[in-house]
């Protein structure tokens, strides 16, 4: 499929139709706009938005509206080819903080590596208990030096409510957690979400981002899910479009902070 198709396809699936994706979580459709409400500890914020530049700042401080009401901080998240095209500045205007972009990236499932050779003295464990996700929120906040206890938290109520829509995995050297990655299985769509991915310092470059990669595409493929997307940071971007990810457009994240 081409990217555009494929893109096209991820905004149908993922975006537009959307549904919850954690206890407590809804998705509403008000207007041109989809967002998700839920928990202060779950993500909260707009999937979608398909306004014109003459509604554009209306819709926003409706957002804004429904947010503070609810006494939550959210997060907008913006596409490269998201109209209006100033949408990102309107953003700004209105008070959102954009953080990092990232690229939106997407590959078949049955077509990457079936295995990535680890390195000797490591293997990998699924997660599904407590433990296992401690040290998935151990290895994230090692790797990327960020308070990651709302990935926990999160990660554990998917497990508890509706674990055929959530897993995890841990790379363990000795015993010892050095690299993690979740995987997000969107029933009824072709695609699932890899995420995280992160390795600890002293063991990057040894190839753990790549078996956890394709370890997560295997479960993908055996689920029925066609395609695999990762909202990739400029330091797996490279890594990814060797392993035959196509890049469908970027993402930005515009946090808004009460």
């Amino acid at each position: 499929m081409e990217p555009r198709h494929l893109r096209d396809l991820y905004d149908l699936q993922l975006r537009r139709q959307a549904r919850p994706d954690g206890p407590g979580c809804r998705v509403e459709r008000t207007g041109a706009v989809v967002r998700q409400t839920g928990p202060a500890h779950a993500w909260n914020g707009v999937l979608w938005s398909g306004f014109d530049a003459a509604d554009a700042d209306r819709a926003i401080a409706g957002e804004i509206a429904h947010y503070r009401a609810a006494g939550l901080a959210f997060e907008w998240k913006l596409y490269g080819h998201d109209t209006p095209a100033d949408l990102g500045d309107r953003l700004r205007a209105a008070g959102f903080t954009p953080e990092e972009p990232e690229t939106l990236m997407a590959a078949e499932a049955a077509a990457l590596p079936g295995e990535v050779p680890l390195p000797e003295g490591v293997e990998l464990r699924a997660v599904t208990d407590e433990a296992g996700v401690r040290q998935v929120v151990e290895v994230h906040e090692r790797a990327f030096g960020t308070d990651s206890s709302h990935i926990g938290r999160q990660l554990l109520d998917r497990l508890a409510a509706d674990p055929g829509t959530v897993g995890a995995v841990v790379a363990l050297a000795g015993g010892e957690p050095v690299s993690a990655a979740r995987l997000e299985l969107y029933p009824g769509t072709d695609f699932a979400g890899l995420w995280g991915g992160g390795t600890v310092e002293g063991w990057r470059g040894r190839g753990l981002y790549r078996a956890l990669v394709a370890h997560r595409a295997r479960i993908a493929a055996a689920r029925g899910h066609r395609y695999v997307q990762v909202d990739a940071a400029d330091t797996s971007r490279p890594i990814l479009q060797r392993l035959g990810f196509l890049t469908l457009t970027t993402t930005t994240p515009y946090v808004y902070e009460l």
